[in-house]
């Protein structure tokens, strides 16, 4: 069987940078409710997420929401996506599916993108959003694993800023295809870490808060 260890120019590691960033990837209720049809797993990974919710607040770093949301215009232009995940269309703007679910609810000073395709970078001001806050890494979380999570992982690799995702706090609707997806994160783009190493780092950082002392790279 091939192991990840017999390819020598992958797998490295991209550490955390000098400040990190929380984004909380399509954890909206179109996608966590399991009266949805594009329910993902969310129980587990909205637990993680709160946890990592509180770390990030209490450590001062940005936190991002994103959601999916369908109005006129979108449908119009995302006429292919729709083709392949009609089931999208549920996610019609205004409506209580485009709401982030209550259990990871953002705060009032914390972003909350719409879109409507898989990288929350792509056609965005997200990039320069997190270049404006100094951001140099980026923890991502939320759902789905396979889908907009790797999708804004790749687009925050090729953007300059590290990924970091906690295996804990992403989801799938299918077990291959996250674990898989995960593997090809931690082999070609990110680091993919365990929830309580990502704490660690984040409570580490929160003994800086007010000093003007920061972590450094972590790695």
């Amino acid at each position: 069987m091939t192991e990840m260890s017999d390819f020598e120019g992958f797998a490295g590691k991209v550490g955390w940078g000098e400040k990190p960033a929380l984004l909380v990837i399509d954890m909206c209720v179109g996608f966590t409710s399991p009266e949805s049809p594009l329910v993902c797993e969310s129980d587990s990974v909205s637990a993680a997420i709160a946890q990592l919710l509180e770390a990030a607040r209490a450590a001062e770093i940005p936190v991002v929401f994103t959601t999916v949301s369908y109005g006129e215009y979108e449908k119009r232009t995302n006429k292919i996506l729709l083709m392949k995940m009609p089931g999208g269309l549920i996610c019609e703007a205004g409506t209580k599916w485009v709401e982030i679910d209550p259990r990871v609810a953002p705060l009032p000073t914390e972003p909350v993108f719409s879109k409507v395709v898989p990288s929350a970078f792509f056609g965005s001001t997200l990039s320069s959003l997190l270049r404006g806050e100094g951001v140099d890494t980026v923890i991502v979380t939320g759902v789905s694993t396979s889908g907009c999570v790797r999708a804004t992982v790749v687009d925050a690799c090729s953007s300059g800023f590290r990924p970091i995702v906690p295996r804990e706090a992403v989801g799938d609707r299918i077990d291959s295809a996250h674990e898989a997806t995960l593997f090809d994160i931690d082999f070609k783009y990110g680091d993919v870490v365990s929830l309580e190493d990502a704490l660690a780092e984040l409570r580490a950082r929160t003994q800086g808060v007010g000093a003007g002392v920061g972590a450094g790279d972590g790695e």
